[in-house]
């Protein structure tokens, strides 16, 4: 005799994690801005700090009142991403010892700044670059966010996809052991 199966099996809770629900660190964007001989001495201190090579930024608007055109480049920036990133982010964080601010943080990502790159640890001071700062984005996505960038057959991406502020201030603890003020 055959046994008959039985109509409502009871389900078992996997303790294995959602692999979407898996917060990443997606890239970290080094950026300054400033005119002329200004932004030339930017640019290096990024490539410097990076050891990548930086793109201008270009403005789009017009401002009279601060003398901005379109086309006028206004800022320099690099784009870091994978292990390269979390590496460069940790001494980052050295140079702000390890301390954020939870007003730093949004949904998806958080930024900070540094006054002086000679703060970050391991960096001396270049007289031909002097005195400058610069501003630190860290993104965060989870797995599946290709589907709202994609061009074809593109998808819409659900609130509770999103990275939010608790998620973010967790994985910094976890993974950088960062403080929150």
């Amino acid at each position: 005799m055959k046994s008959q199966p039985t109509k409502n099996p009871v389900k078992v809770k996997s303790s294995v994690e959602n692999v979407m629900k898996k917060v990443k660190l997606e890239k970290v964007v080094l950026s300054a801005g400033a005119v002329g001989d200004d932004l030339a001495k930017s640019k290096k201190l990024l490539e410097l700090i990076s050891a990548g090579k930086a793109q201008m930024v270009q403005s789009h608007k017009r401002i009279p009142d601060f003398g901005v055109r379109p086309g006028l480049e206004v800022g320099t920036r690099i784009t870091l991403r994978g292990k390269k990133a979390l590496d460069l982010l940790r001494r980052l964080l050295g140079a702000i010892d390890n301390k954020l601010k939870t007003k730093q943080i949004t949904d998806g990502h958080f930024s900070f700044g540094i006054e002086e790159y000679i703060e970050i640890p391991g960096m001396e001071y270049y007289r031909d670059i002097g005195i400058r700062g610069l501003n630190i984005t860290a993104v965060f996505v989870r797995s599946g966010t290709r589907v709202k960038i994609k061009k074809i057959k593109r998808g819409k991406f659900p609130k509770r996809q999103q990275v939010t502020k608790a998620e973010i201030i967790k994985y910094m603890e976890d993974v950088f052991k960062t403080q929150f003020k």
